[in-house]
């Protein structure tokens, strides 16, 4: 079978090569996958660079969501079945690849597998940060930045669904039009507003936002911190800008916290809680209050494209690579 692996440490367009490998077959608690389309994100690309909290032995597969037919079962394995559709946390850019039967989910046939693959690591890392970490209530306001990416669209969807006020920042025409197809309350353009602060005190009459939902991290981050209300929980997503410091006597002053959100770090400690927080997404999905905004799909031939263009951030939405379309 083909897959894409990194056995040398660099930018995703130069370390990416598309192999020849044998097949795995699935161990205890396993399940192998047809794969049928994967999710990337920017955490792929901090991997193929080594940048990344968790560091794989190399030569390794990138790509952390899957989706597709499952067509061997380890032993243990009691809730899956040869022929029957998943989605899965892990996987990645191969024709066949193993997932944890704990961090896989059933999906309907009718479901689209390509939005399918779209799912697991945006909206579960957005329905943590959201509901078990922020505790965000209804009629409270949301800041997003990174608006129009993967993480930020869901986070847009689900502050929605939550009853918030969403305020999202994203950088040029299209990705601000984007966010308002999303539903956003008020969209802010960084690249034409002068001052992002004093345009959300604006926004919010002088009283800062409840919560903040940064993927962002760098300047931005100082900017959001600046927008926080009394009692504020400014949720620390990712670090695409650069990892910031923080300035402790501004949180004391304003009464804020701030909010770590490690996702991947939660699920190890609760196994668990991935089919929860994926059981209410897809019943959002059911009802469209959670599609996806997706970037155009690559050919699994062009792979390394798609990672290299998250890593220079091209893209509007999320990325997926399907491997049904030539």
């Amino acid at each position: 079978m083909k897959a894409w692996q990194i056995h040398e440490l660099g930018e995703p367009k130069e370390s990416l090569t598309l192999e020849e490998i044998n097949a795995p077959e699935p161990m205890s608690g396993q399940l192998l996958i047809e794969v049928e389309a994967v999710g990337l994100a920017f955490p792929d690309v901090l991997q193929c660079r080594g940048e990344y909290q968790v560091k794989p032995p190399l030569p390794f597969i990138p790509g952390g969501e899957t989706s597709g037919t499952v067509i061997a079962v380890g032993e243990e394995v009691e809730d899956f079945s040869v022929g029957q559709k998943v989605i899965a946390l892990g996987g990645g850019l191969a024709e066949k690849t193993l997932v944890h039967a704990q961090m896989s989910f059933c999906v309907p046939d009718s479901m689209d597998m390509i939005k399918a693959a779209a799912l697991p690591m945006n909206y579960g890392t957005t329905w943590f940060a959201l509901h078990d970490r922020a505790l965000i209530q209804s009629g409270e306001t949301l800041l997003v930045t990174g608006a129009s990416g993967g993480t930020g669209s869901a986070a847009i969807q689900l502050g929605l669904e939550a009853g918030a006020k969403v305020i999202a920042v994203a950088g040029g025409q299209e990705k601000v039009e984007a966010c308002r197809e999303l539903g956003a309350d008020f969209v802010i353009d960084h690249t034409e507003e002068g001052d992002l602060v004093e345009k959300v005190r604006e926004i919010t009459s002088n009283q800062g936002v409840d919560v903040a939902y940064d993927p962002v991290g760098g300047e931005t981050f100082q900017k959001v911190r600046r927008c926080m209300a009394w009692n504020g929980r400014l949720l620390v997503i990712g670090f695409v800008a650069g990892i910031p410091e923080l300035a402790t006597n501004h949180v004391l002053l304003k009464n804020y916290s701030v909010v770590g959100v490690h996702w991947g770090a939660s699920l190890g400690r609760d196994p668990s809680s991935f089919k929860r927080q994926m059981s209410s997404v897809l019943e959002l999905a059911k009802t469209g209050e959670v599609d996806p905004l997706m970037h155009p799909t690559y050919t699994f031939d062009s792979a390394n494209d798609a990672l290299q263009d998250i890593a220079d951030r091209k893209v509007v939405g999320k990325v997926v690579v399907d491997l049904t379309k030539s």
